[in-house]
This record gives C-alpha cells, sequence and structure tokens, in this order.
C-alpha cells in the first residue's frame, strides 16, 4: 500500500533483474574491448620502438663489475 513499498517493489522486482541481465549479456563485450584496447596499446609501444623490457630471458650486462669490500 505505500509509495514506498510500490518504490521498493519496482527496484527490486524491475530495475534490479533487468539490469543483472543487462550486465550479463554484455560481459562479452567488455571483454572484447578490454583486448581490443591492450592489443591497441601494444601495438602503439612496438611503433614506438622502446618501452617494454627484454623478456627473452637474457640478463642485462653492467658496463662495469661490482666492486666488492674485502673481508
Amino acid at each position: 500500500g505505500t509509495v514506498l513499498g510500490a518504490v521498493v517493489t519496482f527496484v527490486l522486482y524491475g530495475v534490479g533483474p533487468v539490469s543483472l541481465v543487462m550486465y550479463l549479456m554484455m560481459t562479452p563485450a567488455r571483454k572484447k574491448a578490454i583486448r581490443a584496447r591492450e592489443a591497441a596499446e601494444l601495438a602503439q609501444l612496438r611503433a614506438a620502438g622502446s618501452g617494454e623490457p627484454c623478456t627473452r630471458g637474457e640478463t642485462t650486462a653492467d658496463a662495469v663489475a661490482p666492486v666488492r669490500k674485502e673481508p
């Protein structure tokens, strides 16, 4: 009987379920957009030439060997 009851009923039985279904249906589109954005960022980094660390498993070489203190 009250306006508050009508609003709560509308939210719980109308807006809530519809928004949940819409969210679940849009999940593949969100994942696809994230993958496309990551691919674009990676392509931009590769086009810039540098920016990513070497991941081939090679160690970096220092120009001068570190000097240790004698015990």
